[in-house]
């Protein structure tokens, strides 16, 4: 994303703050990194694993942020801060990858990151440049005062952090509710690759036109199939092992096929009405997934088309929106998003 002056001396203006030993060869960094995310693509994932763990072994537990952030984009997020909140190190890792798996920016909005912040160059953008656009490490001052540990992550992977927060071993399942076009797919599908969980999503349970009398739909969370989950679903979730369900596609109003989900210590369910009170206390951590009202329109616009949009405004979110409210859905869970 192109940066503005202010927004990315806004965010060295704090990493100077935090680390006062910041020399023109750290900017130049940073605004790399704020740029393209990781410093490169990663090829060789077995390397990288032992390069990550080696340092995370070897680094002691401190009470730093646990993520700086460069950039709206990316962050730092610092290994001995992670160990102090006892969190997974492989977590990381995968955070990692994930973020590493694509570059990210172009060379043109680099160009224009260390323009923004020419000033704090002291003239070391002009030798930079001379060499060709590339990574560089920090310079020894820093390395020397700062002892970096840290890998770069997308900042939308921070989201995740509260929930990795609650996780322990007697986690099973992890259920994330909540708005229209908020993100919960996307929340859910990254914390999967995280921390290996299967996934269970309540789209596949869409209300069948049988079922969808107008005194079903009038129902606060009748929306959704909950019968069928709770006897579809329900029932595997803490097994550890592997089952499978009927999946109903919405867009040919009928089933197609089944749903596979994978032998996994953890399972989370994702969707709306995943925390509906027909479902008993089922999950260990309930999530809710939320979003702006003016985001979450220009969200269903570019996902659903204007047509289907205006169907959302005028029907489906003011439907979730009651069950939100008469069950409490946000406030009696544990983790907001």
């Amino acid at each position: 994303m192109p940066f503005c002056n202010l927004t990315m001396r806004k965010y060295l203006l704090k990493q100077i703050e935090l680390h006062p030993s910041i020399r023109p060869r750290d900017v130049v960094k940073m605004c790399y990194q704020a740029t393209f995310g990781a410093e490169h693509l990663l090829f060789d994932t077995a390397k990288a694993r032992e390069m990550f763990f080696a340092e995370f072994d070897a680094v002691k537990p401190s009470a730093l942020p646990l993520f700086e952030q460069i950039s709206p984009d990316f962050c730092r997020v610092n290994l001995a801060a992670w160990k102090k909140n006892n969190l997974d190190g492989e977590w990381l890792f995968k955070m990692f990858l994930l973020t590493a798996a694509t570059r990210h920016g172009t060379d043109e909005e680099l160009l224009r990151c260390l323009e923004s912040v020419k000033d704090f160059l002291l003239g070391y953008g002009e030798e930079y440049l001379s060499g060709g656009i590339r990574a560089v490490h920090h310079s020894e001052e820093y390395r020397a005062a700062e002892c970096p540990s840290y890998r770069v992550v997308s900042m939308r992977l921070t989201r995740l952090i509260p929930i990795l927060q609650l996780i322990n071993s007697d986690t099973k399942v992890i259920a994330i509710d909540g708005r229209a076009a908020s993100g919960k797919s996307t929340a859910a599908k990254a914390l999967c690759e995280i921390i290996g969980a299967a996934d269970v999503h309540m789209d596949d349970f869409f209300l069948p036109p049988e079922c969808r009398t107008s005194e079903r739909l009038a129902e606060l969370g009748g929306n959704v199939h909950y019968e069928r989950f709770a006897k579809e679903v329900l029932p595997h979730l803490r097994s550890d092992s592997a089952f499978e369900y009927r999946v109903f596609d919405c867009s040919k109003m009928k089933f197609d096929g089944v749903r596979h989900v994978k032998a996994a210590k953890i399972c989370v369910v994702e969707g709306a009405y995943s925390h509906h009170k027909s479902f008993g206390d089922y999950a260990d951590i309930k999530v809710f997934s939320t979003v702006e009202n003016s985001e979450q329109m220009r969200r269903i616009i570019a996902r659903n088309g204007e047509k289907m949009a205006k169907m959302f405004e005028e029907k489906w979110i003011p439907m979730e929106e009651a069950y939100f409210e008469k069950f409490k859905i946000k406030e009696n869970s544990d983790v907001v998003i």
